[in-house]
C-alpha cells in the first residue's frame, strides 16, 4: 500500500514539473533530486568500503548538471579533477578506487540529470516520454513476471527479475511511446518514437540491474528510506539514469540527420 501510495504522490508531481513548470522550479526539482540521488550514493560508496566523495563530488556535478555546454571534454575534466583530489589520499592505495567513485557518481547521476535538463530544453513532452518509459515498463514487468515469468533475467543479481517481464516491459514501452508521440508531439516519425522507446526501455532496465550490483556490493537492500515502498530517490530512478541519456542521444541524433526537427 505505501508503493502505491508513494507512486499516486509522484506520478501527477513529476508530471507536473517536467510538463507545466516554469523552467526555475523544473531546475529546483531536478537539482534537490540529483542531490538526494548523490547522497545516496555516496552512501553506497561509503558501505564497499571507500571514502565519500564529499562536498567536491556535489560541487562538479552541478557544475555538470547546469553547464550549457556538456560534452565528453567537460566529463573529461571532472575526471581530471577527481584523480588529481587522489593527491591529498592519506593511503595512496586506495587513489584508483576513491577518484574512480568520485568520476563514476558525478557522470552516473548528474550526467544524466544534465540531459534531462537538455532533453527538457528540446520539448518538455520528450522528457516526459524518456522517463514515463520506465513507469510503464516497470508495471507491464511486473505483472507479467507475477503471471507468466518462468526465466530468470539475472538471477544472481535480481532474483525476481524474468526475461517474460522485461520483454513485457519493452513491448509496453513501445507502444506508450508511440501514444504519447502521437498526441503530444507531433511531427515526430512514429518508428523512430518506438526506436528510442525500445532502446530507452532496455537501457533503464539494465540500470536497474546495475544499481543492484552496487547495492549487493554494499551489502544493502535499498539505498535509501526517504520513498515508503520504494526505498530511497535511487532505487526510484536508477532505470531513469540510464533511459534518458540514450533517449537524448538517440533524438539528437535523430535530429542532426535531419529525420525530424531541427
Amino acid at each position: 500500500m505505501k508503493r502505491v501510495i508513494t507512486a499516486l504522490v509522484l506520478i501527477p508531481t513529476i508530471t507536473y514539473v517536467i510538463a507545466f513548470a516554469p523552467l526555475a522550479v523544473f531546475l529546483s526539482v531536478l537539482a534537490a533530486v540529483a542531490f538526494l540521488c548523490f547522497l545516496e550514493y555516496s552512501g553506497i560508496v561509503a558501505a564497499n568500503g571507500v571514502a565519500k566523495p564529499g562536498i567536491a563530488g556535489f560541487v562538479l556535478g552541478f557544475i555538470v548538471l547546469l553547464s550549457p555546454w556538456g560534452g565528453t571534454g567537460l566529463i573529461a575534466g571532472v575526471a581530471l579533477v577527481a584523480l588529481a583530489m587522489t593527491l591529498r589520499a592519506p593511503d595512496l592505495r586506495t587513489a584508483l578506487a576513491r577518484s574512480g567513485a568520485l568520476a563514476l557518481g558525478v557522470a552516473y547521476i548528474f550526467g544524466a540529470w544534465h540531459c534531462a535538463y537538455q532533453l527538457r530544453l528540446i520539448s518538455p513532452w520528450w522528457l516526459l516520454f524518456a522517463i514515463a518509459l520506465n513507469w510503464v515498463g516497470d508495471t507491464a514487468a511486473m505483472y507479467a513476471g507475477r503471471t507468466m515469468g518462468r526465466h530468470k533475467l539475472a538471477p544472481r543479481i535480481s532474483p525476481g527479475k524474468t526475461w517474460e517481464g522485461a520483454v513485457a516491459s519493452v513491448l509496453a514501452s513501445v507502444v506508450f511511446g508511440v501514444i504519447l508521440v502521437c498526441y503530444a508531439i507531433p511531427g515526430a516519425p512514429l518508428w523512430i518514437a518506438a526506436l528510442i522507446a525500445m532502446l530507452a526501455n532496455i537501457a533503464g532496465q539494465i540500470g536497474d540491474l546495475c544499481e543492484s550490483v552496487l547495492k549487493r556490493g554494499a551489502g544493502m537492500k535499498d539505498s535509501g528510506t526517504l520513498l515508503p515502498g520504494h526505498g530511497g530517490w535511487l532505487d526510484r530512478v536508477d532505470s531513469t539514469l540510464f533511459a534518458v541519456p540514450v533517449a537524448y542521444g538517440l533524438l539528437e541524433l535523430a535530429r542532426f540527420t535531419g529525420y525530424f526537427g531541427k
